[in-house]
């Protein structure tokens, strides 16, 4: 059995260049159009996503979902899951349910055939057709720059959230790495908001921040639905 290598930023910009995946990110104002463009691109690198990961981002992962003080009695939804990659985080905390939504077919077989039990859905996450008051806790990690309708999204979460759930908007890179993704992926990616812009859009829709973290090698953002 061949021991995969861990993922490496570098390499991986190499490697989505010769597959003729690396391209200036365009503007595309048709959010069908855009989220065609992401299931395409993801769906075409789904071995680079089954790849380990370096252990200080596994360690950042870890943070990232013990601070969301996941309950045994929790429902938690994943949004943008990929492959998976924050799922075993969350299982070590026993949840009574696992949700996870991608717009990746592949990627979510990668979900189903690795963890069966977990529920999933192939869609946008502003569609997704939970009842009202069902969820505890909604993770956006390493996905927040790539949804394309931010309210629509926001007032689907609130409603699906229970009162006083929480929702989490992370990245275990950071702010610069996704500054170097707008610059390699075939679609446009928003930056990670400062705490003014995610204070003001989490206000409107009926989130109130509790913690806000913007390291260099972590972003970490946590609310409330009041």
């Amino acid at each position: 059995m061949v021991k995969k290598r861990p993922i490496d930023i570098d390499e991986i910009a190499d490697e989505l260049k010769e597959r003729g995946l690396l391209s200036s990110s365009q503007k595309i104002v048709n959010l069908k159009e855009y989220n065609e463009k992401q299931k395409k691109f993801f769906n075409s690198i789904v071995d680079i996503f089954e790849r380990p990961l370096p252990n200080e981002v596994r360690a950042r992962l870890d943070y990232i979902v013990s601070s969301a003080k996941i309950r045994p009695s929790d429902v938690v939804l994943d949004v943008g899951t990929g492959t998976g990659a924050l799922i075993p985080y969350i299982l070590k905390y026993n949840p009574k349910e696992i949700i996870a939504c991608d717009l990746s077919e592949k990627m979510l077989s990668k979900v189903r055939e690795k963890y069966p039990k977990v529920k999933t859905y192939q869609l946008d996450v502003k569609d997704l057709p939970l009842p009202d008051a069902s969820i505890d806790i909604a993770f956006f990690n390493a996905v927040w720059p790539n949804i394309g309708d931010k309210p629509s999204t926001l007032k689907n979460i609130y409603r699906m959230l229970k009162e006083g759930g929480r929702i989490v908007i992370s990245h275990p890179e950071g702010r610069l790495f996704v500054l170097r993704l707008q610059k390699t992926v075939p679609f446009p990616l928003n930056h990670l908001p400062d705490f003014y812009e995610i204070d003001a859009l989490f206000k409107k829709f009926g989130f109130v921040i509790k913690t806000y973290i913007d390291r260099l090698n972590l972003y970490f953002v946590l609310a409330e639905k009041v």
